[in-house]
């Protein structure tokens, strides 16, 4: 199986490297419209570096895996369909609903698979976490606690693309509530904060965040999400019910150090810096799913239109920030349906 990859930057690198000991992987061809870092990193890894992403397809590919800058994603993935190759594509799938609708009513119409990159869906902690609350091993469910926190900012030019902090950020929390619950979100009161680096507000941004969600069943879920974390890259769920608990992200390299005088465990190894190290194991996971569906052995564990009610409740939230008030994420798809301005205009 030969596959693509569009986008050389960080996480472009880790897959394209990913995919090296994938089974099945019998060729890798990168492409990114800085050839010269398409060129460093095949010469790094040895594989091939296309002159051009249209070069790249006459290859012959079995599938695609689209890691370039959110602006393109939408763009990409349309390219992929039109070349008739599965595709892999990092969340977001778009900047905003209208891209995204785009892309789902064309994944909708044709038979190309495609597949959007969350993976907390492969994490083992996060899949235990669902099987105990699907198996009624929790009782029912009353109260999630989810965080998301960057020990270090991103760089000033990332920000203007990035979509925002709930858009970037905290959609991987919407996105694995919905998973594990099976339940939607109906509503959101969200609020954000800038106490760092100037460029967050200059770009219409926040640099922390926090909502209360609140489900179908009336489960409240709180999501936070900051990109000052001192201590260290924290991501973590707390999934509580009238019978129990399970609580992911608990593990000895979770960034929590005690305020209280006695403790009986000590951390083991030093704290996660950045969100690869966190799910290592998941992206590899979930990159050798890919391969299996791009074989044609298994449907996309993660459609489009998944991604895009993610995107209603982020941008839900970012309503909420931007309003002062409590949105119903109903009131967000409606406008999409009406082909308004988007929530945020």
């Amino acid at each position: 199986m030969k596959i693509g990859l569009i986008g050389t930057g960080r996480i472009g690198a880790f897959h394209a490297k990913t995919l090296r000991s994938v089974p099945g992987v019998t060729g890798i061809v990168v492409a990114d419209v800085d050839t010269a870092r398409a060129a460093s990193l095949a010469d790094t890894l040895g594989v091939r570096a296309a002159p051009s992403i249209e070069e790249m397809y006459a290859d012959g590919l079995d599938g695609v895996v689209i890691t370039a800058a959110t602006s393109a994603h939408a763009t990409l993935i349309h390219q992929a369909l039109d070349a008739g190759v599965p595709v892999f594509c990092e969340k977001p799938v778009a900047l905003d609903v209208p891209g995204t609708l785009g892309v789902v009513e064309r994944a909708h119409s044709g038979t190309v698979p495609v597949q959007i990159g969350f993976q907390r869906r492969f994490d083992a902690g996060y899949r235990a976490a669902r099987e105990a609350l699907r198996s009624g091993e929790l009782g029912w469910l009353h109260t999630l606690r989810a965080c998301t926190s960057d020990q270090t900012p991103p760089p000033a030019g990332y920000i203007p693309t990035s979509g925002g902090l709930f858009r970037d950020c905290s959609i991987h929390d919407f996105d694995i509530l919905r998973w594990l619950t099976g339940r939607e979100v109906v509503s959101v009161y969200a609020q954000g904060a800038n106490r760092g680096a100037s460029f967050f507000a200059d770009g219409d941004d926040v640099d922390t965040c926090a909502a209360l969600l609140r489900f179908d069943d009336d489960t409240l879920a709180t999501v936070t999400a900051t990109r000052y974390n001192g201590a260290g890259h924290d991501v973590r769920l707390e999934v509580c019910g009238s019978e129990g608990a399970r609580f992911v992200g608990l593990d000895d390299r979770a960034p929590l150090p005690s305020a209280e005088p006695q403790l009986s465990w000590q951390r083991a190894a030093a704290p996660y810096a950045t969100f690869m190290e966190r799910f290592h194991d998941a992206y590899v996971t979930e990159l050798g799913v890919f391969t299996e569906v791009a074989a044609g052995r298994t449907p996309s564990p993660c459609s489009p239109a998944e991604a895009l009610e993610a995107l209603y409740i982020a941008e839900a939230c970012e309503r909420s920030r931007r309003t002062g008030a409590p949105v119903a994420v109903a009131d967000v798809r409606a406008t999409a349906a009406g082909g308004g301005a988007t929530p945020d205009a």
